[in-house]
Protein backbone atom coordinates (compact mmCIF):
# COMPACT_ATOMS: atom_id res chain seq x y z
CA UNK A 1 0.00 0.00 0.00
CA UNK A 2 0.95 3.83 -1.09
CA UNK A 3 1.60 6.27 1.76
CA UNK A 4 0.31 9.36 -0.09
CA UNK A 5 1.46 11.45 2.88
CA UNK A 6 5.37 10.73 2.05
CA UNK A 7 4.49 13.25 -1.25
CA UNK A 8 3.07 15.89 0.26
CA UNK A 9 6.18 18.10 0.00
CA UNK A 10 6.37 17.99 -4.10
CA UNK A 11 2.51 18.57 -4.36
CA UNK A 12 3.33 22.28 -5.39
CA UNK A 13 5.70 21.40 -8.19
CA UNK A 14 3.61 20.46 -10.80
CA UNK A 15 1.30 23.27 -9.88
CA UNK A 16 4.33 25.79 -10.06
CA UNK A 17 5.00 24.26 -13.41
CA UNK A 18 1.53 24.54 -14.56
CA UNK A 19 1.04 28.08 -13.21
CA UNK A 20 4.13 29.41 -14.23
CA UNK A 21 3.95 28.88 -17.50
CA UNK A 22 0.64 30.45 -18.43
CA UNK A 23 2.04 32.95 -16.85
CA UNK A 24 5.15 33.40 -18.56
CA UNK A 25 3.89 33.22 -21.72
CA UNK A 26 0.43 35.27 -20.90
CA UNK A 27 3.00 37.86 -19.97
CA UNK A 28 5.46 37.41 -22.69
CA UNK A 29 2.60 38.45 -25.20
CA UNK A 30 1.81 41.65 -22.45
CA UNK A 31 5.46 42.18 -22.24
CA UNK A 32 7.07 41.34 -25.84
CA UNK A 33 4.08 40.91 -28.12
CA UNK A 34 5.37 37.36 -28.76
CA UNK A 35 2.54 34.98 -29.65
CA UNK A 36 0.24 37.40 -31.48
CA UNK A 37 0.00 39.47 -27.64
CA UNK A 38 -0.18 43.18 -27.84
CA UNK A 39 2.50 44.50 -26.45
CA UNK A 40 3.41 46.90 -23.30
CA UNK A 41 1.54 49.51 -25.61
CA UNK A 42 -1.26 47.46 -26.30
CA UNK A 43 -1.63 46.46 -23.16
CA UNK A 44 -2.07 49.85 -21.77
CA UNK A 45 -4.78 50.87 -24.37
CA UNK A 46 -6.97 47.69 -22.66
CA UNK A 47 -6.13 49.17 -19.86
CA UNK A 48 -6.93 52.32 -20.13
CA UNK A 49 -9.53 51.16 -22.04
CA UNK A 50 -11.56 49.26 -18.73
CA UNK A 51 -11.07 52.40 -17.37
CA UNK A 52 -8.43 52.61 -15.24
CA UNK A 53 -6.71 55.39 -13.75
CA UNK A 54 -3.26 56.17 -15.08
CA UNK A 55 -2.66 53.25 -17.93
CA UNK A 56 0.43 53.21 -18.65
CA UNK A 57 1.32 52.61 -14.96
CA UNK A 58 -1.02 50.21 -14.80
CA UNK A 59 -0.79 48.01 -18.05
CA UNK A 60 2.75 47.76 -17.76
CA UNK A 61 2.33 46.73 -13.81
CA UNK A 62 0.27 43.85 -15.14
CA UNK A 63 2.09 42.77 -17.76
CA UNK A 64 5.72 42.54 -15.62
CA UNK A 65 3.55 41.00 -12.52
CA UNK A 66 2.56 38.07 -15.17
CA UNK A 67 5.56 37.42 -16.49
CA UNK A 68 8.56 38.21 -13.56
CA UNK A 69 5.01 36.48 -11.53
CA UNK A 70 4.90 33.76 -13.54
CA UNK A 71 8.71 32.67 -13.56
CA UNK A 72 9.36 33.57 -9.71
CA UNK A 73 6.57 30.61 -9.74
CA UNK A 74 7.90 28.26 -12.12
CA UNK A 75 11.32 28.84 -9.90
CA UNK A 76 9.55 29.02 -6.60
CA UNK A 77 11.47 32.34 -5.75
CA UNK A 78 9.18 33.81 -3.66
CA UNK A 79 6.78 31.91 -5.22
CA UNK A 80 3.95 32.75 -2.36
CA UNK A 81 4.50 36.67 -2.79
CA UNK A 82 3.97 35.83 -6.72
CA UNK A 83 0.93 33.55 -6.72
CA UNK A 84 -0.69 36.41 -3.89
CA UNK A 85 0.00 38.96 -6.74
CA UNK A 86 -1.21 36.64 -9.63
CA UNK A 87 -4.81 35.97 -7.64
CA UNK A 88 -4.98 39.73 -7.20
CA UNK A 89 -4.68 39.79 -11.15
CA UNK A 90 -7.21 37.08 -12.09
CA UNK A 91 -9.63 38.74 -9.33
CA UNK A 92 -9.59 41.91 -11.60
CA UNK A 93 -9.96 39.59 -14.55
CA UNK A 94 -12.40 37.89 -13.61
CA UNK A 95 -14.40 41.22 -11.93
CA UNK A 96 -14.22 43.81 -14.82
CA UNK A 97 -13.63 41.56 -17.94
CA UNK A 98 -15.03 37.79 -17.63
CA UNK A 99 -17.91 37.93 -15.56
CA UNK A 100 -20.31 39.46 -17.59
CA UNK A 101 -19.54 36.64 -20.57
CA UNK A 102 -20.91 34.11 -18.07
CA UNK A 103 -18.84 31.12 -17.10
CA UNK A 104 -17.61 29.05 -19.85
CA UNK A 105 -14.41 30.44 -21.78
CA UNK A 106 -15.64 29.78 -25.19
CA UNK A 107 -17.92 32.89 -24.31
CA UNK A 108 -15.18 34.96 -23.18
CA UNK A 109 -16.13 33.19 -19.69
CA UNK A 110 -14.46 33.16 -16.37
CA UNK A 111 -13.58 29.50 -16.75
CA UNK A 112 -10.41 30.52 -17.03
CA UNK A 113 -9.70 33.07 -14.93
CA UNK A 114 -11.22 31.29 -11.99
CA UNK A 115 -9.34 28.05 -12.25
CA UNK A 116 -5.94 30.30 -11.99
CA UNK A 117 -7.70 32.22 -9.38
CA UNK A 118 -7.99 29.40 -7.30
CA UNK A 119 -4.82 27.65 -8.20
CA UNK A 120 -2.59 30.90 -7.16
CA UNK A 121 -4.66 30.91 -3.73
CA UNK A 122 -3.81 27.13 -3.61
CA UNK A 123 -0.02 28.04 -3.99
CA UNK A 124 -0.14 30.71 -1.26
CA UNK A 125 -1.67 28.42 0.68
CA UNK A 126 1.13 25.03 1.08
CA UNK A 127 4.20 27.64 -0.63
CA UNK A 128 6.93 26.30 -3.37
CA UNK A 129 8.05 23.30 -0.75
CA UNK A 130 10.41 21.17 -2.21
CA UNK A 131 12.72 21.22 -5.49
CA UNK A 132 12.17 25.46 -5.32
CA UNK A 133 14.99 28.23 -4.72
CA UNK A 134 13.23 29.49 -1.93
CA UNK A 135 14.09 25.83 -0.35
CA UNK A 136 17.75 25.80 -2.20
CA UNK A 137 18.56 29.67 -0.82
CA UNK A 138 17.19 30.45 2.26
CA UNK A 139 15.61 26.96 3.25
CA UNK A 140 11.93 28.16 3.74
CA UNK A 141 9.46 29.03 1.63
CA UNK A 142 8.31 32.42 1.48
Amino acid sequence: MVYWGAYKNYSALPLRLALGIVFIMHGAQKVFGAFGGPGLEGTAQFIGSLGFPAPIFFGYLLAFVELIGGLAILLGFFARYAAMLIAVDMLIAFLLVHVKNGFFMSTGGYEFVFTLFFASIALVLIGSQKYSLDKLLFKKDF
